[in-house]
């Protein structure tokens, strides 16, 4: 009976882009799976595996090819449309590699969760019988704008100052992802996130990391015609639930942090009184748009820590660090989740990118919102309007944000009257967001669901 038990122990493989954005939200959904008892594998290619640990927790790591195993892909395929028509072609190959080999090794696969972005992968396991479930590492709001594009329902270029879709608040041009609203950007990446529909609808599962009561009516909306899961939020669970045994942080990290500094720096902080500034792994301001923000956190006369990717640095302006050092911290990189936990801190100036917004909202923390391109255009529009736990920052007419905005809305979330109602509405989602990850809770059920749903031959 206990070897049949073993034999028919459910095996999921894990499939995530390869990209720090969709690692980490992808890993946590692992942690959680093997926290249930189900084995996981997460396939990676080889040039992200060099930076993790051979295994992550309960979590085993194993690596494919994408065509460029000792360097950034997409920079040596000289983009990223000839890099992800490599990673397609080398990819399918070397994933079907390790299913074999799993096959081989007495524990077969089960069920694929691929990325979203990936569908090819879904048509690579079809035919063998395996499950597959699509992961979505974006809103379902953004995720439902993408999909009436892909259906031709929302036409591009969008006509009109308004967008009425179903499950969604009214939006303005300008708070459609801007893969919609600013046509013909990004090529590439604008068939990488509308091809996900291409074919979903064979998917078995079609899990999102966010939870239920964040985005209620989109939710309610698409459960009537998919097989949805909410599965979010993907934090590690001693920031949210504490059930998952050394959940501490995400156990992968493609840049160099700064972090016992940082915490050292903050720890010499009063509650709320310090401004965190992060744009994420990829979003890179301009040259003025970089001198306006650095004014303007030195003009708001608070302590500011802000993280400035090395390949950043050099747009600072002269000097800028040397004269702010007693009220600000600038590093290259920084353990994010600590950081936000920390009572020092009060708000995050940041870009809106999902697992930032999703961070921010599990732990509390207020938003100025400041975004760049994408989805974080439609999120800033509900960490603003809907969600009420943040307040966004108004553009020029030559597309930049002042210094004089910045010290504005800094100093209405740090200590004014809107401020108060911000910061209470930052609380609540914290606990909404542990409530749904807590046993019992929506994310939760939907995990449950979605385990005793797998079956092992």
């Amino acid at each position: 009976m206990e070897k049949e038990e073993i034999d028919c122990k459910p095996h999921v493989l894990v499939f995530p882009f390869p990209a720090q954005g969709h690692i980490n939200p992808m890993l946590q959904f692992s942690k959680r799976l093997t926290s249930k008892g189900i084995k996981v594998t997460l396939a990676t290619t080889i040039f992200i595996t060099k930076s993790m640990q051979p295994q992550v927790g309960s979590v085993a790591v194993e690596s494919i090819s994408d065509g460029f195993d000792d360097g950034d892909g997409t920079r040596e395929a000289g983009g990223i449309d000839a890099y992800l028509k490599r990673f397609e072609a080398v990819g399918s190959r070397t994933l079907s590699e390790l299913i074999e080999k799993q096959d081989i090794s007495g524990y077969p696969i089960n069920c694929l969760v691929y990325d979203s972005v990936m569908p090819w992968a879904l048509d690579l396991v079809k035919p063998l019988g395996i499950a597959g479930a699509s992961f979505f590492t974006q809103s379902c709001a953004v995720d439902v704008i993408y999909y009436h594009v892909h259906q031709g329902l929302l036409r591009i270029p969008v006509e009109g100052p308004t967008i009425s879709l179903p499950g969604i608040p009214l939006l303005g041009i300008h708070d459609l992802p801007s893969f919609v609203y600013a046509q013909g950007s990004y090529p590439s990446l604008q068939s990488l996130v509308l091809k996900q529909f291409s074919n979903f609808e064979k998917a078995d599962w079609l899990l999102f990391n966010t939870f239920d009561k964040l985005e209620e009516e989109v939710v309610n909306w698409m459960a009537k015609l998919w097989p949805i899961k909410t599965i979010g939020p993907t934090v590690p669970s001693m920031y949210l639930d504490k059930r998952v045994e050394d959940d501490k942080d995400y156990s992968i990290n493609l840049f160099k942090s700064n972090g016992d500094d940082c915490m050292k720096w903050l720890n010499m902080k009063e509650s709320d009184s310090v401004v965190y500034v992060s744009f994420g792994s990829l979003a890179s301001l301009g040259e003025e748009q970089m001198e306006e923000l650095a004014w303007g956190l030195k003009g708001s006369n608070r302590y500011f820590f802000w993280v400035v990717r090395a390949s950043e640095e050099n747009k600072l302006p002269s000097k800028f660090a040397e004269e702010t050092s007693e009220k600000g911290l600038i590093v290259t990189w920084c353990p994010q989740l600590e950081v936000l936990a920390h009572p020092a801190v009060g708000c995050f100036v940041t870009h809106c990118g999902w697992n930032s917004t999703l961070e921010a909202l599990s732990l509390g923390v207020p938003m100025v919102t400041m975004p760049q391109w994408t989805d974080q255009t439609t999120n800033a529009k509900f960490v603003t309007e809907v969600w009420k736990a943040g307040i966004r920052v108004r553009v020029s007419e030559k597309g930049i944000v002042r210094r004089e905005e910045i010290e504005v809305c800094i100093r209405e979330v740090m200590e004014g009257e809107r401020g108060k109602e911000i910061r209470r509405n930052a609380s609540k989602w914290k606990e909404l967001a542990k409530e749904a990850v807590d046993e019992g809770g929506s994310s939760d059920k939907n995990i449950e669901a979605f385990v005793a749903g797998l079956v092992c031959d």
